[in-house]
């Protein structure tokens, strides 16, 4: 798989435990959907800031309306709620915005991955098992 890291700047950037730098490949502003195949959304701090940018949540809805794979971990559920793609979809998270998803209207189940058509959720990094295993599974049904 070839992966582009986009960010909301060309800065580097590291996790919220000190994990990187992470070298950004380009920025949101920069990509298509329609030329990748999937979106992986990360948890931690970062969602929080992707979901106020409308090129973020406008390349959430083309992947979404494309019928691409959308994985999302923890936090990162904010972005499908604020790009409003959750209503109606089974899906899970970090029990701390759990209440979040329901209020936009998600099926909420507390299970390690879920897999809803295209969106992929899974709670915490514990879950990355097999959420890695069902985008990988999604991506080779491509």
């Amino acid at each position: 798989m070839e992966v582009t890291i986009a960010g909301l700047t060309t800065d580097d950037v590291t996790g919220k435990k000190g994990h990187g730098p992470v070298k950004v490949d380009a920025t949101v502003d920069d990509v298509e959907a329609g030329s990748f195949q999937a979106l992986v959304i990360p948890g931690g701090f970062a969602p929080d800031k992707l979901r106020r940018s409308e090129r973020v949540l406008s390349l959430v809805e083309a992947f979404n309306a494309a019928g691409k794979p959308i994985a999302f971990i923890c936090h990162a559920g904010w972005v499908p709620i604020s790009a409003n793609i959750i209503k109606g979809r089974r899906a899970t998270s970090v029990d701390a915005i759990r209440d979040d998803m329901v209020n936009a209207g998600a099926h909420w189940v507390d299970e390690p991955c879920v897999v809803d058509g295209n969106l992929i959720s899974a709670r915490t990094p514990a879950d990355l098992g097999p959420w890695m295993k069902a985008l990988l599974a999604a991506l080779d049904a491509e």
